[in-house]
């Protein structure tokens, strides 16, 4: 995982080897055995490789092709939870991992919002409130 990971954010970066060997502090030659698979970066290098492509460390280290439906490592703080279906009445059911990042539990109310260019998202509702009342409090402070 972690080499394909990182061939592929290095290749999707458009950086070559010894650049990216440069800027982590590593020669070439290391870089290139932590692509084979033949090393492993420690973790100042690890989190250097991954502050460099703007992904998180466990995804740099963990992330696997065919849980994010054949995409890339997302940047750090995007996520891809997977399909889900739509049933018979609208309804969907959020996957597990998306309930644990966002803290959302049974009986949480969720703004849904659209834009016909751009798709649906959801926002917690106190979320939602929270930035309101935000928003508010600055135009009371101009």
């Amino acid at each position: 995982m972690f080499a394909d990971n990182l061939v592929e954010l290095r290749k999707l970066h458009k950086i070559s080897q010894e650049e990216l060997a440069e800027k982590i502090g590593v020669s070439r030659q290391t870089l290139s055995k932590y692509e084979t698979g033949e090393s492993l970066p420690d973790i100042e290098k690890c989190k250097s490789l991954a502050e460099v492509f703007g992904v998180s460390m466990d995804d740099l280290v963990n992330y696997k092709k065919s849980d994010g439906m054949g995409l890339v490592v997302p940047p750090k703080g995007k996520h891809i939870f997977g399909l889900v279906k739509i049933g018979d009445k609208g309804q969907i059911v959020i996957p597990a991992k998306a309930r644990k990042v966002f803290d959302l539990h049974p009986g949480d109310n969720l703004v849904v919002l659209g834009d016909e260019a751009q798709g649906i998202a959801m926002i917690k509702e106190n979320g939602l409130l929270n930035l309101i009342n935000s928003v508010k409090g600055e135009k009371n402070n101009e």
